[in-house]
């Protein structure tokens, strides 16, 4: 057998046919064989992570990179640190808010050089707004976004407008022609209260962009990805897409399946969520909608982090929300499948988020049973909280490297 550039070995890897004892070996940036733990696989370094668990590293749908008054390389190498502490080897990038939104192609090539330098993979959603084209669209998915991304209210603000009914029936339409996924901040904007925070966000926001999400969708036939659910009371309408034809999934984020609006202090920066976080009754059923045994319509976690918010969580998401997995009796399979594998599926990155013979190596060390105490003056939700598991090692392409 040739010579592996790396073999690493752990007694949990997590594969999509399940976790167990192996060993996975890299050549030339990608997984070439994985195997039994005791398997003799020659390579220039060897890892035995011992009973640290092997994960793919996470996908992350939706990241926000711009931080306001900082230069747009600089949020990327930012967001590319965070990612990397949090277990996140790939990231794509929400369209808005940000300067320039990706709205238009040179804006996409505007934010690709910023991304050249940036510690992890990076793609990149392609943003609809009131003023998109045709054209518009065409143009973005041929220079290579990986989906679409619009809102029916204020979630691009104040980077991208909101769309009415035919903007978004005509969108749909468009993408459905192409195969494409749209992802959708479904608040409607006509149910919200001003101020639009906290209790002027209500959850029959999310129910009625819901409804106007489904209409359109049953029309047009387009795959379509809410993000992010929050509303639990409204996961039955999302169960009912599939009962009418409509390819309607969505995603939630760790902080609302954690964090109860009752557990926030009056400086907490899960406050400026957009849904905000909802009772500890919401989250409980949050949970069920997530875990449903008949086929769950929220299939992917994502962090939500969205620094022009005033939102730093990208570095949490993955403890966070293996904390909470773990008190449910859950398994690193879960969690992987909701943070790595589904959402690669999801946008067709066939290379990433996953262990198998193909793929890209990268991969993350994750010490389930280590606790994790988050700093009292983290800029995150989860400041002062102590969480489970750590983040180790991470390899890009089968390099390793250390988050900051």
């Amino acid at each position: 057998m040739a010579e592996f550039d790396s073999v690493i070995r752990s007694r949990c890897v997590v594969t999509p046919e399940g976790s167990g004892p192996r060993a996975v070996g890299i050549r030339d940036g990608r997984i070439e064989a994985v195997a039994g733990y005791d398997t003799a696989m020659p390579a220039r370094t060897v890892t035995d992570l011992g009973d640290t668990a092997l994960l793919p590293g996470g996908v992350d749908v939706g990241t926000g990179v711009h931080r306001p008054g900082e230069d747009l390389a600089e949020s990327y190498r930012a967001v590319g640190r965070a990612a990397l502490r949090g277990g996140v080897t790939s990231v794509v990038a929400s369209a808005a808010p940000a300067r320039p939104a990706v709205d238009r192609v040179g804006a996409l090539g505007a934010h690709r050089r910023a991304a050249a330098g940036t510690a992890v993979s990076v793609s990149f959603l392609g943003g609809v707004g009131a003023d998109s084209g045709s054209l518009d669209l065409t143009d973005l998915l041929t220079a290579g976004v990986a989906a679409l991304q619009c809102s029916l209210s204020d979630g691009g603000e104040p980077d991208l407008s909101a769309l009415d009914d035919s903007a978004l029936r005509k969108t749909m339409a468009e993408l459905a022609a192409v195969d494409a996924v749209l992802l959708v901040h479904a608040e409607d904007s006509g149910e919200l209260c001003s101020p639009p925070v906290g209790t002027g966000r209500p959850p029959r926001a999310e129910r009625r962009g819901l409804e106007r999400v489904l209409a359109a969708a049953r029309m047009a036939g387009a795959r379509t990805h809410v993000h992010p659910f929050t509303a639990a009371e409204c996961a039955a309408l999302l169960a009912a897409a599939g009962a009418v034809g409509v390819e309607l999934t969505a995603q939630t984020c760790p902080h609302y399946l954690c964090l109860p609006a009752e557990s926030l202090v009056r400086t907490s920066p899960a406050h400026a969520c957009r849904p905000p976080l909802r009772s500890d009754a919401n989250r409980a059923a949050l949970w069920s909608a997530l875990l449903d045994p008949a086929g769950p319509a929220v299939t992917t976690v994502g962090s939500g982090h969205l620094p022009a918010h005033g939102l730093y969580t990208l570095e949490w998401s993955l403890s966070a929300l293996w904390t909470a997995a773990r008190r449910r009796r859950l398994g690193l399979e879960d969690v992987v499948r909701w943070t790595a594998q589904g959402p690669a599926d999801l946008l067709g990155l066939s290379d990433k988020g996953r262990i198998g013979v193909g793929a890209d190596a990268d991969l993350v060390a994750f010490d389930s049973a280590r606790p994790v105490a988050v700093p009292a003056g983290d800029p995150s939700p989860y400041a002062g909280r102590e969480l489970a598991g750590a983040v180790g090692p991470v390899w890009i392409a089968g390099h390793r490297v250390r988050p900051e």
